[in-house]
């Protein structure tokens, strides 16, 4: 599970910073790549990177404003031209499907895999064996919705070194060993195989925030994360700027992160005033709430550790 950070950029693209997306990277887990926010220019960084159009599984809208969506129909519209066949879900705002298909139908746009579009309530989104999506209402003047991402814990693997050691042949019998059952080997041995499993390793979460003011519930949501994504279009000292237009500042996103206890914060959205030395004034004032904290570029990808 890695995340790759497309477009960090606040409202208009820049030279050093393209507006906002995020690639949520499955491929070990399930082959696939989730997207969050497909801002304009969003399929010109893919192209700098190694992902590809087809894996995109899932798409997830925090909120309407251009610059989280006005790159949703070109890449759409690519993907069919990059062997695109499998269906994609798109979860966002209402208003969202009207947005996409209106821009597919009058530029007479053919896609090779069906769209299907999901309205965004608070709640559970999606849950299957994997992962549950969560989404919550945050407060930016329109609907803005934060997302968090669990992973189910995995279960423990099975001690191959163990069964080896005792001359246990592999074979359908580990499968059965694997599962927890007891069997009798053919040498009259009853071996059970709770005793050659692992302990499950806690799934991870990943808490990715739109653009949003601070409030008071962002951190009950983003709780024992290992990852949070929170934007920072204003600095310390712009609290009440932040407020003004709906945003956030450092270090009420460290604040944020402090509180849900939280393993680490990587803040994006970050203003085009902010070159590469104003931007790392960002991130050590930051750092003085939350030490954990990395303010990303375009293009800066991580692993997303278990815990």
């Amino acid at each position: 599970m890695e995340l790759e950070f497309l477009g960090t950029g606040a409202g208009v693209p820049a030279k050093h910073r393209n507006v906002s997306s995020l690639a949520l990277k499955l491929l070990d887990e399930r082959n696939s790549i989730w997207l969050f926010d497909c801002g304009e220019g969003t399929q010109m960084q893919i192209l700098r990177t190694n992902i590809k159009p087809r894996k995109i599984e899932k798409i997830f809208i925090t909120h309407l404003h251009g610059d989280h969506i006005f790159g949703l129909p070109g890449l759409l519209s690519s993907r069919s031209f990059q062997g695109g066949e499998e269906p994609v879900e798109i979860y966002g705002p209402a208003g969202l499907e009207n947005y996409v298909r209106t821009s597919l139908q009058v530029t007479k746009t053919h896609l090779t895999y069906p769209l299907e579009f999901i309205e965004l309530e608070e709640g559970v989104i999606l849950k299957d064996k994997q992962f549950t999506v969560e989404a919550m209402l945050f407060d930016h003047g329109i609907e803005s919705f934060g997302f968090r991402v669990t992973e189910a814990d995995h279960e423990g693997t099975l001690q191959v070194e163990k069964l080896a050691a005792l001359d246990i042949p592999a074979g359908p019998v580990y499968g059965k060993l694997k599962q927890g059952q007891t069997v009798t080997l053919k040498d009259g041995r009853v071996i059970n195989g709770k005793d050659f499993v692992g302990e499950n390793k806690k799934g991870r979460i990943v808490t990715i925030f739109g653009d949003t003011r601070f409030t008071t519930k962002s951190s009950k949501f983003a709780k024992d994360s290992d990852v949070i994504v929170h934007e920072s279009t204003f600095n310390k000292n712009e609290a009440k700027l932040a407020k003004a237009y709906f945003h956030s500042t450092t270090q009420q996103a460290a604040t944020i992160a402090k509180e849900a206890q939280a393993k680490q914060l990587y803040l994006t959205h970050i203003s085009a005033r902010y070159l590469a030395k104003e931007a790392k004034e960002l991130e050590l004032e930051a750092q003085e709430v939350f030490a954990d904290t990395i303010v990303v570029k375009d293009f800066d990808t991580f692993e997303v550790p278990f815990p």
